[in-house]
């Protein structure tokens, strides 16, 4: 009986290795998903003409938005470095 709990255990533990790594690869393959729809849009956008894009509502296509967060000690740290 010993042998057969302790063989249960194991499995039980690898068992939840692997959920945690087929979760994390999931969510890995979710996130290139997204990343290259989004760079496909942008290519597409980018190879249409002005009349198109004027057709579709857009007067230019549109910037990637970069959100950059700096810090009160941060930008003075990097000041005096200059």
């Amino acid at each position: 009986m010993a042998h057969t709990e302790a063989h249960a255990e194991t499995h039980a533990s690898k068992h939840r290795l692997l959920g945690a790594a087929s979760k994390g690869m999931a969510t890995a393959l979710a996130a290139f998903t997204a990343w290259r729809r989004t760079i496909a849009g942008r290519r597409a956008l980018a190879d249409l003409t002005p009349d198109q894009l004027r057709d579709i509502g857009l007067s230019r296509p549109p910037a990637p938005k970069v959100l950059v967060s700096v810090g009160v000690g941060l930008m003075t740290d990097l000041m005096s470095m200059r």
